[in-house]
């Protein structure tokens, strides 16, 4: 564990830096024998959320399936985990990532077990990473528990991907609509008030509602802004908090649309962590516990957490997920044999592996909708403003022919 400190040196010279030490006592004790007096020292802030700020979800699940699977394949034909080890951090193109993998190099050489050195940067190795590679430590494979480990983040790699590349178009479409939107009530609608003023007459209730939109924009525009920003932020706040959170969540999984598939994708990523920690020999209620983390959504952690008191208790998975909404009946029912015939790693992994299959072709299905019904809206609202914008003049030249 590293700790940050501030120190005396001889002559009074006051230095600072970092210093590794089992506990506090071990690194005061290091810094005496080397000369210093220390006035200050407390736990380094761990660089792995910084780390993640740079690089970002994406580039950090790429990062890890890379690395890991390199090191399984480095591991696998004889190179010792320090060499395997130094070779990526040579030949890492991420800076960031080569600065981590240095950190946990350094301190596997210096005898620290290769999950604890993965332990001091939490946000590039989740707990379900750690606890999979204690267990091959433990076990004497951890060939194989790299290879799981980095199947497992390939698979949420690939995931990533498909639904990101799937909804970029739809969510291009909405922001190019609102921006035509805007540019029409505020550059070009203006352009036809002192028309109709000087028409005299009677505008239709459509044409007079984008009129005094268009005015209100262009005199309290600057009102809108900070509205619109105050209430992103605000938001942003709340869904932070933890009744935000459930409330989110909550609707989020019972959408009328979306729910479906993000209820599969969340029972998908939960039940492929649950088989590669099973098939990785880690207890079964440390797994679920491992599950209920991985969640990231709070009423699929507390379905979670009611299995494990089930298993507690002495009864079974499947009973618990089988008063629930949030699974499949299909799915209990294939959890139930799996607890009867002992095979639940290897049938949690296929079923893992026919769901992800199946909600790529519900996200692409739902985006080859959501495209023409955005372009529909699309046409329709411009459709809307230009007869609007029209129909005045043709009530005139009605008029004038009359006359």
């Amino acid at each position: 564990m590293k700790f940050a400190y501030s120190a005396s040196g001889p002559g009074g010279k006051t230095e600072a830096g970092e210093i590794d030490g089992g506990d506090i006592v071990e690194a005061i004790e290091g810094l005496r024998r080397k000369g210093l007096v220390v006035s200050k020292i407390t736990p380094a802030a761990s660089r792995g959320g910084f780390v993640r700020r740079r690089m970002g979800r994406g580039r950090m699940l790429r990062n890890l399936a890379m690395f890991t699977r390199q090191l399984y394949v480095l591991t696998s034909t004889g190179t010792t985990l320090v060499d395997a080890l130094r070779s990526l951090e040579r030949q890492s193109r991420d800076r960031a990532w080569r600065e981590v993998v240095g950190e946990v190099r350094d301190k596997v050489e210096r005898g620290v077990p290769l999950s604890e050195a993965m332990s001091q940067h939490p946000q590039c190795f989740d707990a379900v990473c750690r606890s999979l590679i204690s267990a091959g430590e433990s076990g004497g494979g951890l060939d194989k528990m790299l290879d799981r480990v980095a199947m497992l983040s390939r698979k949420q790699l690939q995931l990533r991907t498909a639904i990101i590349g799937a909804m970029t178009y739809p969510v291009l479409l909405i922001f190019i609509a609102m921006g035509v939107l805007a540019l029409m009530l505020v550059f070009v609608l203006p352009r036809f008030a002192g028309l109709f003023e000087s028409m005299n007459v009677p505008l239709p209730a459509t044409t007079q509602f984008l009129m005094d939109l268009s005015a209100f924009l262009q005199a309290w525009w600057w009102a809108v802004g900070i509205g619109v920003v105050v209430a992103g932020v605000g938001a942003k706040f709340w869904a932070a908090t933890q009744s935000g959170r459930a409330v989110v969540h909550k609707a989020v999984l019972y959408a009328p649309v979306a729910g479906r598939l993000v209820r599969s994708l969340q029972i998908a990523r939960i039940i492929r962590v649950l088989g590669v920690l099973v098939a990785g020999r880690v207890p079964l209620l440390q797994s679920l516990g491992l599950a209920r983390l991985s969640a990231g959504n709070l009423l699929y952690a507390k379905l979670m957490a009611n299995a494990e008191a089930a298993v507690i208790g002495g009864s079974t998975i499947s009973s618990v997920l089988a008063e629930s909404d949030l699974v499949e009946p299909s799915l209990c029912e294939a959890i139930r044999s799996g607890e009867k015939s002992g095979e639940m790693a290897s049938l949690l992994l296929s079923m893992a592996d026919f769901l992800d299959e199946e909600n790529e072709v519900m996200v692409r299905s739902l985006t080859s909708i959501l495209e023409p019904m955005i372009l529909i809206v699309l046409g329709a609202v411009v459709g809307l403003v230009a007869m609007s914008m029209f129909l005045p003049m043709f009530d005139m030249t009605s008029m004038t022919q009359r006359r």
